[in-house]
């Protein structure tokens, strides 16, 4: 019976480790100082000289991101069915925040369906600022977590 617990909880972990795993080229990022090479003498002896222009960035919608936010998505709907399953055989929501949600399914599922649109609202601010870094470990954290909380409610049926 342990052993069956034990593997219910660390087969998602398997499964993020190995999504991190295929996902790590992704966030594998240049120097954008290595693109643009300027002798400093040639830059001074010549008036026309202009800095080296800055890499543009990435689009919000690229490959990656629809790839992080298809799993955010994916790791929601499974934390929603865990959840509303373990709640309609007598279980309670551990989750304070999701808590006042869990009387009905259309409440959980706004719930799940609203902190799926966040980490991707957040994610886009962190793009529009500049941190491109914090705007691919957004979704990264969530579905972790997601995937805990899909873990846990497995192992605690």
């Amino acid at each position: 019976m342990q052993t069956n617990r034990i593997s219910a909880v660390f087969q998602p972990a398997l499964l993020v480790s190995v999504i991190l795993a295929l996902l790590n080229p992704v966030f594998a990022q240049e120097n954008p100082s290595a693109k643009y090479k300027v002798d400093p003498v040639e830059f001074s002896s010549s008036v026309s000289a202009g800095l080296p222009e800055t890499p543009a960035s990435h689009k919000f919608w690229d490959k990656e991101n629809t790839a992080l936010f298809a799993t955010v998505a994916a790791f929601s709907t499974a934390d929603f069915v865990v959840t509303r399953d373990n709640l309609s055989h007598g279980g309670r929501e551990l989750n304070p925040l999701t808590r006042p949600f869990s009387g009905s399914t259309a409440g959980l599922a706004a719930n799940f369906a609203g902190e799926t649109a966040g980490v991707v609202g957040v994610s886009y601010f962190f793009h529009k600022t500049g941190h491109h870094k914090l705007e691919r470990l957004t979704p990264l954290l969530n579905f972790g977590a997601s995937a805990f909380a899909v873990s846990y409610g497995l192992a605690h049926r």
